[in-house]
């Protein structure tokens, strides 16, 4: 598997790693953890890069935006299924504490929820262009690997992509949900994820929630 490289750095954001499984207009989640992304030096060269990490880590850590962090972690194996650089991390360290009060508004840069709040409110789909402009570092925004299944007959057959989705208030000034999505079925044909979708998973809220 390769020696762990040693990483350090700033938390910009830590956001939820959850994996969506497609095929056709029907779609699963498989929560795996957390991601941090980090401004600072993995194995000698300085950057931005994403460190994946278990929900334990994150329950026993809490960690927040500003903290600074290190630890050890391998390259990911395989990059269709993950949004991180890193995974398998060990020997994660705190080495200074983020701001205890962060901002009441969005981008929110807080202590995330478990991974049974991500769950319970579902999410709506975000533009990438405004995840990647606005929503980057916000607990609510969660970028996904998503794996999706062409065919029943030849579950073999796969395409990889990832989208972006936010979890948080309806209500949000920074929100644009950006265009519909399509799902590639067998035959050529494919599926339309339309508005009703994410007005259905999230209609047990509401607008300020």
């Amino acid at each position: 598997m390769g020696e762990k490289a040693g990483w350090e750095g700033e938390i910009l954001a830590v956001q939820p790693r959850i994996r969506l499984n497609r095929s056709f207009d029907q779609r699963s989640h498989t929560y795996r953890g957390y991601v941090l992304r980090v401004r600072g030096t993995w194995d000698g060269k300085d950057g931005v890069f994403v460190v994946a990490i278990g929900k334990a880590a994150q329950a026993k850590h809490a960690f927040r935006a500003g903290d600074v962090v290190t630890g050890k972690g391998l390259p990911v194996a395989d990059t269709r299924q993950e949004t991180a650089d890193l995974y398998k991390v060990s020997g994660l360290k705190r080495l200074a504490w983020g701001p205890e009060s962060p901002p009441d508004a969005p981008p929110f840069l807080g202590v995330p929820p478990t991974l049974e709040v991500y769950r319970e409110r579902n999410h709506r789909r975000l533009a990438s262009p405004t995840f990647q402009t606005t929503c980057r570092n916000c607990i609510w925004g969660c970028a996904m690997a998503v794996e999706m299944t062409l065919d029943h007959w030849n579950p073999a057959l796969k395409e990889y992509r990832r989208e972006t989705f936010c979890y948080g208030p309806k209500s949000c000034r920074l929100y644009e949900a950006g265009p519909t999505r399509t799902v590639p079925g067998r035959n050529g044909m494919s599926w339309e994820e339309e508005d009703w979708v994410d007005e259905e998973a999230t209609a047990h809220r509401g607008p300020d929630d």
